[in-house]
């Protein structure tokens, strides 16, 4: 069973290099020399804007990132719709692109491992994942259920002491276009939808169709929210209404 004292230093950690060693050093007593822990404040969150703590190589990492494996990994995808953890190994990858995932990952010595979702109390959304370069066979399938209880509890502090460092994870800017960002300044200045179709030659469902895009984009439900978080990330300022 883990060690409790090991599993407080997560939680006494101050730094997110301490706190790495600390996770990678539970993971390798299971067997699993590569960790990968990943979350975002909101499932809605761009998953490229998450907190990522990882001793995965770099060109794996990169490789990953560049070819958007994210979004093609069925081992996220199920994270992101249950809370019951999925093993990473062949019959998990059953799409073409998905098989060119794993052979990709397997050349990177992730043959096999086990993905544990995380859904926090205020819609946090990430995943924890251990990997190894065993084989996918039937032993490696009961050190894995073996093991789950134990992976659980790691997952599970491991969530409760990274919230200091996902805060402090910036969030990036949207890309918004320019006539969404000329709509948001009238926005800021006051304006109608109506007084902004006229000022910017265009009719009020098209000024509507702008805004809804950059709520979804911001996430955010409200005209006011929308204005409040682009002064926030600069992409807009309170002296632009000025001008």
């Amino acid at each position: 069973m883990v060690e409790t004292t090991q599993l407080i230093q997560l939680l006494d950690s101050k730094e997110v290099a301490t706190w790495s060693r600390v996770l990678f050093s539970l993971a390798r007593q299971y067997g699993f020399e590569q960790t990968l822990f990943g979350l975002v404040k909101s499932r809605h969150a761009k998953l490229e804007n998450a907190f990522v703590c990882s001793n995965y190589s770099n060109g794996w990492r990169e490789y990953y990132e560049a070819n958007g494996f994210v979004y093609i990994d069925p081992a996220v995808t199920h994270c992101m719709n249950s809370s019951l953890p999925i093993m990473w190994e062949p019959r998990t990858f059953s799409r073409p692109d998905q098989r060119e995932l794993y052979e990709q990952a397997c050349a990177y010595g992730i043959r096999t491992g086990v993905k544990l979702p995380v859904h926090g109390p205020n819609g946090e959304f990430g995943l924890i994942t251990f990997a190894s370069d065993a084989r996918p066979d039937a032993e490696f399938e009961r050190t894995i259920n073996h093991f789950l209880p134990a992976l659980a509890l790691i997952r599970d502090y491991a969530f409760a002491s990274s919230s200091r460092f996902c805060n402090a994870v910036p969030e990036a800017a949207p890309h918004l276009t320019r006539r969404e960002l000329e709509v948001l300044h009238w926005v800021m200045a006051g304006k109608s939808s109506w007084e902004i179709s006229k000022i910017t030659n265009c009719s009020e469902a098209t000024v509507n169709f702008h805004m809804a895009n950059v709520r979804q984009k911001f996430n955010v439900n409200t005209r006011q929210q929308a204005v409040v978080k682009a002064i926030a990330l600069g992409l807009i300022t309170p002296e632009d209404q000025h001008r």
